[in-house]
């Protein structure tokens, strides 16, 4: 009989432990679920103030117009003979000399880069097939010219080695992230004064900046009344006028304040 008793009181004792088990497991599971929310409520506010307030967003832009100091152009030379040897020599002489005329013209090496050069076989087709007559041999230079008054110079190179390979001329300034520092300045300061202004006639105060956007426009080439060395009938017979105009770069930018 006391041993009925005892294993009554022991199933009794078995019982209650599973139950405390089974809700102390049940608490810990709900615990790890409400920590897991708030750890991804948190994450997905990382950068983001809890406290939202309200702003306003204006945009300015910025230009400035500056003479380009820098020119770029691509000579280039075509040959073509049935011994492609002989085309490759002719074709490298050809070029040589154009290189060694733009150092005597005080063009850097560095600004003097060989930008291709292809051989290619010549086929002629006819009804039996195709035959071999020969190669073709380009070669393409692109040069950067820092002194402007020497562009007439190199492109009357042209002529002298009967170059049948150019094109490319173009402008640029060769500082233009400074030109965009002072643009980018124009752009910040013209969307603050139209921040105040709106503040003002809101009857609000301007707070810190909370966000920033640039973005910037591709220079815009405008030709100007001079030619490079003077006006054309100034120039030698046969000498090609320039012109390096001038170029406008645009910086726009997207600022938002807070408002207090």
């Amino acid at each position: 009989m006391q041993e009925q008793t005892n294993s009554s009181c022991c199933g009794q004792q078995t019982l209650w432990k599973l139950i405390l088990m089974t809700v102390l497991i049940v608490f810990v599971s709900i615990f790890l679920i409400l920590l897991s929310r708030n750890a991804w409520k948190q994450y997905n506010y990382v950068g983001k103030s809890l406290d939202q307030k309200d702003k306003i967003s204006m945009t300015g832009e910025g230009k400035v117009v500056v003479v380009p100091d820098i020119a770029e152009i691509r000579l280039g030379l075509s040959t073509e003979n049935k011994d492609v040897a002989v085309a490759q020599r002719e074709n490298s002489d050809k070029i040589n000399n154009v290189i060694k005329k733009l150092k005597e013209f005080n063009v850097e090496k560095e600004d003097i880069q060989t930008e291709s050069y292809n051989v290619y076989p010549n086929y002629d087709w006819r009804d039996s097939g195709s035959v071999l007559t020969g190669y073709k041999v380009d070669q393409t230079v692109k040069v950067k010219i820092r002194n402007l008054e020497k562009i007439s110079d190199v492109i009357s190179l042209i002529g002298e080695f009967k170059l049948n390979q150019v094109g490319g001329l173009t402008f640029s300034v060769d500082d233009e992230e400074k030109i965009k520092s002072e643009a980018r300045i124009i752009a910040i300061e013209q969307a603050k004064s139209k921040a105040i202004d709106l503040a003002e006639a809101a009857g609000v105060k301007l707070g810190k900046v909370v966000s920033f956007y640039e973005s910037s426009a591709n220079p815009a080439y405008y030709k100007d009344t001079f030619g490079l060395g003077g006006s054309a009938e100034s120039m030698p017979e046969g000498t090609t006028s320039i012109e390096a105009g001038s170029q406008e770069i645009t910086v726009n930018v997207t600022v938002e304040y807070e408002i207090l």
